[in-house]
């Protein structure tokens, strides 16, 4: 049976575990991503971007931090309970020591990221909601990071997510992604189960060619350094909306 976003209980992401397994060091992926964003990000004017949106913001900091170097205030919008509270402890209380080598790196790529963590982070306010509920034409800029190949098993589920990412941002706003490459369904920690949906440059493309301009898709080799989820690497994405989501 395939599973669907609707199917499955995020309230119980396993944030301890995925960070474990993910986030505790930079890991070349990591930096790969990093350096690749940070070149887009480059060529915008410094904080020129009124309101951008992290699109299934999850626990991972680093786009939030990416993103400050052009946003003046970013909405993290998150559907999962477990997710929530600790987007929400990172920013109300000291972020966990392990993202100063994350702001680090960011920081030393585009200088336009505030010096401090907590600086980079100040712009941000989290958004406990649904994704694809939000208003269309909202932002001026859309990140997401694996997100919509990690919500469900179904290729025409996953193209209705990236629709609604571009949707999100208001005609001629920027889009910034990364998707895990052929992410198989998938286990973080002992036990959980969580559904992937395996996509590859081609299948990206597909999706947001008649969606965008200066449309630009590339991919990165899997990261031995990560847990074996029996991915094949990543896919990058840099655009611009088109306005017809």
């Amino acid at each position: 049976m395939t599973t669907h976003n609707d199917d499955v209980d995020w309230d119980s992401w396993p944030v301890a575990d995925y960070l474990a397994e993910n986030y505790r060091d930079v890991h070349p992926s990591d930096a790969a991503v990093i350096a690749h964003h940070s070149a887009f990000y480059r060529r915008l004017p410094r904080r020129g971007v009124d309101r951008s949106v992290e699109f299934g913001a999850g626990p991972n900091l680093y786009p939030l931090i990416l993103a400050s170097a052009v946003s003046r205030r970013i909405d993290a919008v998150e559907a999962g309970a477990s997710n929530v509270a600790y987007l929400e402890q990172q920013l109300q209380h000291r972020p966990d020591a392990s993202w100063q080598e994350f702001h680090a790196l960011c920081r030393r790529l585009d200088p336009d990221v505030p010096p401090t963590l907590a600086g980079a982070l100040a712009p941000v306010r989290v958004v406990h909601g649904d994704v694809r509920a939000l208003p269309p034409g909202a932002y001026g800029l859309a990140s997401m990071h694996f997100v919509a190949e990690g919500a469900t098993e179904d290729h025409t589920e996953f193209a209705a997510f990236c629709r609604a990412f571009v949707r999100a941002v208001r005609p001629g706003g920027y889009l910034v992604a990364a998707f895990m490459e052929n992410m198989p369904t998938y286990r973080i920690g002992p036990a959980s189960r969580w559904p992937g949906c395996p996509v590859d440059p081609d299948t990206v493309t597909r999706v947001f060619a008649p969606l965008t301009r200066e449309l630009t898709v590339t991919r990165i080799d899997s990261d031995t350094t990560l847990p074996d989820y029996g991915d094949s690497g990543m896919v990058l994405l840099t655009g611009v909306s088109r306005g017809t989501a």
